[in-house]
């Protein structure tokens, strides 16, 4: 039931405002906040709460670096790679 659960809160994020643009341009290798922020075209704070949702799902990871002026950059996880290559194999059988 707990798998259930997760997987429900997966698919949850993924169709939130951002979700899918988030982690399509995370796939394309270590992405900043700003970066992310273009590519979305969300708002800051609407950005904010999709990654902390996907960094708690075990879908993206957030590395902040110890620099001035701070860096903080997402990467996807090896689960977050497992589902967008089943999640585009899916698409295209559907067409």
């Amino acid at each position: 039931m707990e798998d259930y659960r997760k997987f429900k809160q997966v698919l949850k994020a993924i169709a939130h405002e951002a979700g899918w643009d988030i982690i399509n341009a995370v796939s394309q290798g270590p992405t900043r906040f700003t970066n992310l922020e273009r590519a979305t075209k969300v708002s800051p704070r609407t950005l904010s709460e999709r990654l902390k949702e996907l960094a708690e799902l075990g879908l993206i990871e957030r590395k902040a670096y110890p620099e001035v002026p701070p860096r903080v950059e997402y990467t996807l996880t090896p689960l977050g790679k497992e589902l967008l290559d089943s999640l585009h194999k899916l698409a295209k059988k559907i067409g």
